[in-house]
């Protein structure tokens, strides 16, 4: 077959991928292509919230990638799935939905990103959302993505966390979304009348039927082929077969935070070195590719509680399996609606801070590991991270290979600064814990445990059990600098016809959990691409 022509080629159908097929695809007189290595959004434990927790360890629906070993986690590999279907990671996430801190965005104004302050990027966060509370002056309604909240009827044990946080001097806030992050409840979860509102759901499935549009599932991209310093196309294989498209205007990388940087070094772009070490003939000089990568770390704190409310009483008892399933399929509510954290929480670890630099996620379940089956017992987890690790890594291709996984280095907890937060974090959910509203439903600490209690036992124990909150981004990062990877229009710099837009363009981390920046990120990369177009246009008039 011969090779066919686009005017937009889009490589990943992730968080921003699904959104710039959308918007790109709204003009009928552009021709666009999404090619995605995974296959449909058919498993029906992707649409149900809390299936979130089988589909981590599903080879079929994810990559089963992983981190190090790591250095300062005792040499261990950190498990680092990734979502390798419609959607991407947003179809296999927690759901939770949070924007960040309104200085997370001022930050990249401030180094020297045009165009990407808080006031810059809000509304494209509104345009985005259909919020169930309705719109205001910090959210949207009638976007794609439905936004709503926790479909709990009641959750005794979620409030008594609430409650204890309180009492340790932590302020409620029921939207950490709107004027201030700070504070505990309950969260927003991308999530629409009891489903998972994946950006496939959101953004693809209004845009698939439009014949300018054409989606490539099983599509392994080899490298992007390049004509001197502009990228004319790619090289892919669908199914095991060899396919080449190619691009009248510009291919967008939006493989994600793994994928992206993993492309452009299969395709000869990045630093010298890493593309001799693995047989890559050198196109395109670019040494931050790979570079600058950061992740949310946390731990994990278990409780057996006295009262109902867990997922665990769930999944041992069949006839709670049924109750539960028939209430979701009925109501659109119950426990199988919770996603990666029915409660959170945005704190200071220590005073005189500006800003929160930590994050709980309360869940009504436990496991001894994520993924894993839960307890016997009644259970609730208690996670912390830090939000804005200075500890940094790298992620570059070891061979030519593009099936082969590229290497992962996140280097968690080598900055000073991440462990005294993470060991303040600690000592905060203890805190938490210890007053009266949840404690008296407390039983007994099942992790870490009682007789962990120095600051090195604790470190200790973060060493041996932290784990990803599947959150990497900044490896082919927004900025000016030596290392920056693309402009603040995304472009790649030193090359044309080719952008990146996903998690890998942040230059610092978001303050949470990060897909809604992500699509927000595709949000702003569908209009830049559309102004600049028409920019062209007029200068070739």
């Amino acid at each position: 077959m011969a090779a066919r022509t686009f005017d937009y080629i889009i490589i990943g159908a992730g968080s921003a991928g699904c959104v710039l097929a959308n918007r790109l695809s709204e003009d009928p007189s552009v021709e666009v292509a999404l090619l995605e290595a995974g296959g449909r959004d058919l498993n029906p434990w992707i649409h149900v919230p809390a299936g979130y927790y089988r589909n981590f360890n599903n080879p079929a629906i994810t990559w089963q990638y992983g981190s190090g070993p790591e250095p300062h986690l005792e040499n261990r590999i950190v498990p680092w799935p990734r979502g390798k279907v419609l959607g991407g990671s947003s179809a296999i996430n927690g759901l939770l939905y949070v924007r960040g801190q309104h200085q997370d965005f001022n930050v990249w104004r401030q180094l020297g990103n045009v165009g990407w302050s808080f006031e810059d990027v809000l509304p494209y966060f509104k345009r985005s959302e259909d919020q169930e509370r309705g719109a205001d002056d910090y959210h949207g309604a009638g976007g794609p993505l439905g936004v709503s909240n926790v479909r709990l009827s009641q959750n005794a044990i979620c409030d008594a966390f609430i409650a204890g946080c309180e009492a340790a001097g932590i302020k409620r806030n029921d939207d950490f979304n709107g004027a201030d992050q700070e504070g505990v409840g309950y969260f927003q979860l991308t999530n629409r009348n009891g489903r998972r509102c994946s950006s496939a759901v959101a953004y693809l499935n209004p845009a698939k039927s439009r014949p300018n549009l054409t989606i490539i599932t099983r599509a392994q991209v080899e490298h992007l082929i390049l004509g001197g310093k502009r990228v004319t196309g790619v090289r892919y294989a669908e199914h095991g077969a060899p396919k080449t498209a190619h691009v009248r205007r510009e291919i967008i990388l939006s493989a994600g935070a793994i994928g992206s940087p993993q492309i452009l070094e299969l395709s000869g772009i990045g630093a010298p070195a890493v593309l001799k070490a693995a047989g890559v003939t050198v196109a395109h000089e670019l040494p931050g590719v790979g570079e600058n990568l950061q992740d949310h770390l946390q731990i994990r704190f278990i409780y057996k509680t006295s009262i109902s409310g867990s997922l665990n009483e769930v999944w041992h008892s069949p006839v709670a399996r049924v109750k539960a399933g028939l209430e979701w399929m009925m109501q659109r509510r119950g426990i199988l609606t919770i996603g990666a954290g029915a409660v959170g929480a945005f704190a200071k670890s220590r005073p005189g801070l500006d800003e929160p630099d930590i994050q709980f996620h309360f869940l009504p379940l436990s496991a001894d590991r994520p993924g894993q089956g839960l307890h016997p017992f009644k259970g609730v987890t208690v996670t912390v991270c830090q939000l804005r690790p200075e500890s940094r890594g790298h992620i570059h291709i070891t061979t030519a290979d593009p099936e082969a996984s590229p290497a992962i280095l996140s280097n968690y907890l080598a900055a000073e600064l991440d462990r005294q937060v993470l060991l303040d974090g600690m000592k905060l959910i203890r805190k938490a814990v210890a007053q009266k509203p949840f404690a008296q439903h407390v039983e007994a600490e099942y992790l870490p445990g009682p007789d962990v209690t120095s600051d090195e036992a604790l470190m200790a124990y973060a060493r041996a059990y932290a784990t990803t909150v599947f959150h990497p981004c900044g490896t082919c990062k927004m900025g000016n600098d030596p290392l920056a990877v693309v402009d603040a229009r995304l472009r790649v710099r030193g090359l044309a016809g080719l952008r990146v837009a996903d998690a890998s363009i942040m230059p610092t981390m978001t303050s949470g959990n990060t897909n809604a920046p992500t699509i927000m990120i595709g949000e702003k990369a569908s209009d830049m691409i559309r102004e600049d177009a028409k920019a062209a246009a007029r200068a070739a008039a």
